[in-house]
This record gives C-alpha cells, structure tokens and sequence, in this order.
C-alpha cells in the first residue's frame, strides 16, 4: 500500500483549519478583467467580494458591526435581539454572523428586493418584516418607511439596531478589503470605483488607500435616475443595494475624488457581458461598477491600474429579470 504523506507545501490560498465559519470572511480573489478591456492600456482589476460565505461584501460590514458592539459590551449573546434594515444583502450577512454567534435577528425589508436574499436570511434563522413596495421598485419613499418600521422594533427591550447607515463599524469592516487590495497589487493602485449604497465599501477602502497615497484616486458611483450625490433629486430604479435616495451619513467628501453616474441599462447590459464574457457572475450594482471603471479608464487613456468590486454573486439575482430566463 502507498502511504501519500501531507505536503508541507501550502498553495497561494492555502488557510488552516478555521475556528469558525466567520474566519473564511476576506481574502478574496483579485482578477483582469480580459475582454472588456480590450484596446485599452488601462488595466481594470475586480476583487471577487462573492467569494464571501453568504456571497457579498457586506460580510466583513456585518462581521465588524457585531464584534465591534461586542467590544465595547453592547451586546451579548442569548441576551440581545439584533435589529437592522436592509435591501437584502446586509441581511443575510448578519444573519450569518449571528448563527455563528448566537444571537436572535430580526431584520426589515421589502419586496423590491430579490426573492432569493430573503429567503436566504430566513433560512439562517432570521426573523423577516416585508415593508411592501410600489410596483416592485425601489422609490424614493420605499427606505424611510423601512427605516421607521425597524426604528419601532429597536424601541423594544433587549434589542440592539446595528444601524449600517450610520455605523462607523461598518466602514471600520470594509477596510480589510483595502489592506488586501495593497497586498495583493503590491500598492500599485492609481483609482478605486464603488457604487454606494451605506457608502462603507467607498469610504473604508478609500480610507486605507488615501493613507497609503494621496494620489490614488478614489470615485463613487450611483445611477442617473436618482444621482443625490451628484447634486439630483431621489428617483426610482432597479438597482439593488445602491442609490436608496439621501446621501449616506458616512459618506466623506474628503475621501473620494469624484461621483460617476452611470445608466441603469447599461449597467445591466455590463452586469451581463461580466458574466458572458469574463466569467463574473454579478449583480447589476458590479455592473456599474464595472461600467465606471471602464470610463475612467477611457478618459484617462494610460497605463493606470484600477480597482473594483464585484459586491456580490448573481446567483442573488436568478429569480429578477437581470439574466435571462430559459423555462
């Protein structure tokens, strides 16, 4: 019999036997994007977020909103009920983070969002509140009914309203995706691109670079229907997770350079030439990314490197009209 001992070498992405779920949060994929780039000198690089365990960025958000609060003794667990809004994604990270810890979660959401990320937070135990939408869009009414209906279920004893909105533990969470993105490029980075949504990805990630030089540029992104930080009024869309029609609290004009908007048509044609042509399965918000970045790219003209993120996996988007339907 041939005995095969263990290597004693470890592959790029080798890790250890983990303690618990929570620790295969980060340390996700930097790629090219191959196809999409072609003709120009530019060089548009996609952090990967989907390869987080609930498929998106906002695990490292919801990750650090938790132990951060459990720092201070805010919370503990069997003895606090977590609150939180959220257009789908936030709440199945937390959701996540308080399986693994223990803790009881009640979010509130809507049907505009995906069918697919609700169930997901039910799934890990949540308890969901649906605040019902108009026409299935997201308006410009549509959060600050959310945010009154979770405000209510915050009032209650024993409850603790993590707040992403206003939170600067959420940021605090976005920026491990900064230090990786200056480990894995060697600190060669001119530009980073993000829509915005709680503007934690933006800001964290702008903070860490901004820090390693001032002269990466950072920008931020938002759809033409309801560009607010751009100067316009709050309007309808599609997009999920991004442009919920105010400025965000934790957006820093000191941190970003410029706000890029882009067409929510061309942000899904993007999203679906993403997964067509390059093999990124994303989400509409990744396609205006994407779009974005490949503006940037345009207008500056150069050999410049730029980093964006795909926030989460198309698989969250099935049952929605973003990808085509065959049955």
């Amino acid at each position: 019999m041939t005995v095969v001992e263990p290597s004693t070498q470890t592959s790029p992405g080798y890790r250890p036997v983990a303690d618990t779920a929570l620790q295969s949060i980060g340390n996700t994929p930097l790629v090219p994007l191959q196809r999409l780039t072609a003709g120009l000198r530019a060089r548009i690089l996609v952090k990967l977020e989907y390869f987080n365990p609930t498929g998106s960025y906002k695990d490292r958000m919801a990750l650090a909103m938790v132990e951060e609060a459990e720092k201070r003794g805010e919370i503990r667990p069997a003895e606090t009920t977590i609150v939180e809004y959220t257009g789908g994604s936030t709440g199945s990270s937390l959701s996540f983070v308080c399986a693994v810890k223990g803790y009881q979660l009640r979010i509130v959401t809507s049907d505009a969002f995906s069918e697919e990320k609700i169930r997901t937070m039910t799934s890990m135990g949540a308890e969901v509140v649906v605040v019902r939408s108009v026409g299935g869009k997201i308006t410009p009414d549509l959060m600050p009914r959310i945010i009154d209906r979770t405000r209510r279920l915050a009032e209650a004893d024993g409850t603790y309203w993590t707040d992403q909105f206003n939170n600067k533990d959420n940021a605090v969470g976005q920026r491990t995706m900064g230090r990786e993105i200056l480990a894995q490029t060697g600190g060669s980075v001119d530009a980073f691109v993000a829509s915005v949504g709680t503007a934690g990805c933006a800001m964290g990630v702008a903070r860490v670079l901004k820090d390693h030089s001032k002269e990466i540029k950072v920008y931020v992104v938002e759809p033409s229907t309801s560009a607010v930080i751009s100067g316009g009024e709050p309007g309808t869309h599609g997009i999920e997770g991004i442009a919920l029609g105010f400025a965000p609290p934790l957006l820093d004009r000191e941190l970003y350079d410029a706000a890029l908007v882009v067409d929510e048509g061309e942000a899904r044609d993007t999203a679906r030439r993403l997964a067509v042509e390059e093999g990124i399965f994303a989400g509409t918000s990744t396609g205006a990314n994407v779009l974005a970045a490949l503006r940037v790219a345009r207008e500056h003209g150069g050999d410049i490197t730029i980093v964006t993120p795909a926030v989460d996996s198309g698989l969250k988007y099935i049952s929605t009209d973003l990808f085509p339907r065959v049955l």
